[in-house]
């Protein structure tokens, strides 16, 4: 059994794999992983992985330290199943690589855009070789709502959820039919701009956040939240003799 740990900026995700199959994933604390005890009493772990984006606690250090299996921590030096041409490797994020290298071991031989909706979105793109070419780092959905109250004086904090119109009839359907369609459009441009140099594009969608697409363009899209799990997982396989 694998064992997959997910630290990111807002939640950690603790997952088991069987060879290929998802068999349980759990969101926890990113400060605590008080999960971690109990869970692995359930299942037996032959071997595990960890990435992080942000530093860690005492207490998730001392969690991943009392694992009763090999662990691997995911860093620029990690050896991948795709060939990564980022030119600051040290700097890219985990869970970008992991969702590439997700998505390429689902459709290898294909050009692929992989966009995660969570904290940030982010665009990456593999070619049909496996070549990493990098991506774009955009604000979240989250964070364009907050950013619209924080740095403004008179506009109030919108929750995604409410009237949604194409064009807004007061302050809050404004601001939220700015963000959300103006994510939507962001999207779909990316979509539509590397199509025409890449026509037979695969476009993949994870994360948090979900969107409504018109039906041509949601028809191109693989949705698939636990692109960043599959990932890793494949991550921790390609590297079972190292650790």
């Amino acid at each position: 059994m694998n064992l997959i740990i997910d630290i990111g900026n807002t939640i950690a995700k603790v997952a088991f794999f069987d060879e290929d199959s998802l068999i349980e994933a759990i969101h926890d604390s990113n400060r605590t992983l008080a999960c971690l005890p109990e869970v692995c009493r359930k299942y037996v772990v032959d071997r595990a992985i960890v990435a992080s984006v942000i530093d860690l606690s005492d207490e998730v250090q001392s969690q991943l330290a009392s694992l009763p299996c090999p662990l691997l921590w995911l860093d620029q030096h990690t050896p991948l199943p795709v060939e990564n041409l980022y030119e600051t490797p040290q700097t890219l994020g985990y869970d970008r690589m992991a969702a590439v290298v997700g998505a390429y071991d689902q459709f290898p031989g294909r050009d692929i855009l992989v966009i995660d909706a969570g904290t940030c979105i982010t665009y990456e793109f593999v070619d049909a070789m496996g070549r990493y070419h990098g991506g774009n780092i955009s604000p979240g959905l989250q964070m364009r709502f907050k950013a619209l109250h924080h740095f403004t004086n008179r506009l109030p904090l919108v929750e995604a959820e409410g009237r949604l119109l194409p064009m807004g009839k007061d302050t809050d359907t404004a601001i939220r039919a700015g963000v959300l369609r103006g994510i939507e459009h962001e999207i779909v441009g990316y979509i539509q701009s590397m199509r025409i140099k890449y026509p037979e594009l695969l476009v993949f969608l994870t994360g948090g956040d979900n969107f409504s697409f018109d039906a041509n363009i949601k028809s191109i899209i693989f949705a698939d939240k636990f692109l960043v799990l599959k990932g890793l997982n494949r991550i921790l396989t390609y590297n079972n003799d190292k650790i």
